[in-house]
């Protein structure tokens, strides 16, 4: 079986990348990849059955973790790290799996993931190409089981965030046992499938609410705050990716070094959180989505830190500035270790290198507003309430989510211009590049674009309207006057995309395309079930969320 994925919105001709992915993903790592995958099943197997049995791991919680962290789309093309990991991880599980058999037998067949073990390199290929997505041969099952796979990675990815501050739940760990270890279980019904899919939705807010917690408990409420543009002639260090607590350790060790501290793409955020606003050299954010970072790591002239996901292939002229850092990596790049026994990471050759570097080449100048966290909005209530009360304001769009390469996505540009003046957008994620910039002007001194956050702040969203929704006195969220056109690209949009089906909106549309993992029957269960659409042309799409 070669190279087949189709976890995110570029795969190819939606359908799925077969020789090499749009990412830049490579058929041999694609495959280390699946068969890492294939190996935290058979981890999650014994899991399962030693929680029966008292047995409670953090090892193996951590691991699953990180290592779902490690596949999601654009954080890391490095297979060395991946084929180590594959192999930590089989130690781990023969070591789970000795704990159970000396505390009696183990229940039940056991799993051909469970039990397949090498220590040869050359197997991990051959074996990787027969534990691939098309393993599963029933479509409407494949799907299913991908959909909860790629769920719970977006699961882990913001229960890393979490824990990297200090803060972790045993069920959440518990649910990505639970979920990849059933996508073993071909007694499964689809209907019990689709019942563990949206159970992850339900484990995808608590993950979020977790994070939420982590990130305000540790460096205060987001504000209202006007981001700079611009630069100033101090080098620089631009740090990208989502991973608050890098940014923190960042700025602490910088501080004093005449390097100026950039935030880049989903970073953006950072600048809204009370804690960061003290650093004198953090002075905002440069460029835009992930996807252009060729053009603006190469004008910035300083080193960058890709703290997480949405690194792609580096250029060579400037491959030798590019530093990853916790589940992210790439091939030649040079990666700063974890923390350890409580220790900061060493920051300390980044600022190094960026002393000797000259200060970025300035590609915009201006402001943006953000910081319209749940926190924020709420506070806002009654004045909210009283726009849409009076007619000021018609009606809210989520236009939260990612963005992308495709140009199809100009669609998002376009339909934030044409929407009515008396409208407000609210968003998080990388989305809001596609219309952060507009001047689109003002309600009663309220924004008309309300930023909430990085991705995992979609959490904001969900408690605005669920608030919203206790203040109009509403019995169904669906009855508020907020609509849902969401962009996505990788598996964080799906988990907040299975948290807002969980939380019982409805009539989502979803774009650039629809998943390519969703066969036609699950698609059309979305569909009859939960409202979910496709997107149209601009106009038409606009008359139809303003009932016209």
């Amino acid at each position: 079986m070669g190279m087949f994925c189709f976890q995110c919105q570029e795969a190819s001709k939606n359908t799925g990348c077969t020789v090499k992915g749009v990412c830049g993903k490579p058929e041999e790592l694609a495959k280390m990849q699946d068969l890492l995958i294939y190996v935290l099943k058979g981890i999650a197997f014994y899991a399962q059955k030693g929680r029966m049995k008292g047995i409670e791991d953090p090892e193996i919680n951590h691991f699953t973790m990180d290592a779902l962290f490690m596949t999601i789309t654009n954080a890391n093309f490095d297979q060395d790290r991946m084929v180590e990991k594959i192999k930590v991880g089989l130690a781990l599980r023969e070591n789970i799996k000795q704990k159970l058999l000396e505390s009696g037998t183990i229940d039940g067949p056991i799993p051909e993931a469970a039990t397949w073990y090498s220590d040869n390199e050359a197997e991990f290929m051959e074996k990787a190409g027969q534990v691939g997505v098309l393993a599963t041969e029933n479509e409407d099952v494949r799907s299913l089981r991908e959909l909860l796979v790629y769920g719970i990675k977006g699961m882990a990815a913001y229960a890393e965030h979490a824990y990297n501050l200090g803060y972790e739940e045993v069920k959440v760990y518990e649910f990505l046992h639970k979920g990849l270890a059933a996508t073993l279980d071909d007694s499964l019904s689809a209907d019990e499938l689709v019942a563990l899919v949206l159970e992850c939705g339900q484990y995808g807010v608590e993950v979020m609410a977790l994070l939420d917690k982590a990130n305000t408990e540790s460096y205060g409420n987001p504000e209202v705050s006007r981001v700079n543009l611009g630069v100033r002639n101090n080098p620089g260090i631009l740090i990208s990716g989502h991973d608050l607590k890098d940014m923190e350790e960042l700025l602490q060790q910088s501080e004093g070094s005449g390097v100026d501290i950039y935030t880049h793409s989903e970073m953006l955020p950072a600048n809204y959180y009370p804690a960061f606003k003290k650093y004198s050299h953090f002075v905002g954010n440069y460029g835009n989505a992930w996807w252009q970072q060729n053009e603006e790591f190469e004008k910035f002239n300083g080193p960058i830190l890709m703290t997480t996901n949405c690194i792609i292939p580096p250029r060579d002229s400037y491959r030798d500035r590019v530093y990853t850092t916790g589940s992210a990596g790439y091939e030649g790049l040079k990666h700063i270790d974890n923390r350890q026994d409580g220790n900061p990471k060493d920051f300390s050759a980044l600022i190094e290198h960026a002393k000797k570097c000259a200060p970025p080449q300035e590609i915009e100048k201006g402001e943006i507003i953000g910081g319209f966290a749940h926190s924020t909005v709420v506070s806002l209530a009654d004045t909210v309430v009283a726009a849409v009360k009076s007619g000021a304001i018609k009606r809210f769009f989520v236009m939260a989510g990612c963005d992308g390469r495709m140009k199809s996505r100009s669609y998002y540009t376009e339909f934030a211009q044409k929407l009515p003046e008396d409208t407000i957008i609210l968003t998080a994620g990388c989305a809001k590049y596609r219309y952060n910039k507009l001047d689109l002007g003002f309600i009663g001194g309220i924004p008309r674009v309300l930023d909430a956050g990085q991705c995992n702040d979609c959490y904001s969203l969900a408690v605005i309207a669920l608030t919203l929704k206790e203040v109009f006195g509403l019995e169904d969220i669906n009855e508020l006057p907020i609509s849902y056109n969401i962009s996505w690209y990788e598996q964080k949009a799906v988990i907040v995309l299975l948290a807002l089906l969980y939380l019982g909106v409805k009539n989502i549309h979803l774009g650039p395309t629809l998943p390519a993992f969703l066969s036609p029957n699950v698609a059309k269960v979305l569909v009859e079930t939960f409202g979910i659409a496709g997107i149209g042309g601009v106009e038409e799409d606009i008359a139809l969320f303003m009932g016209a």
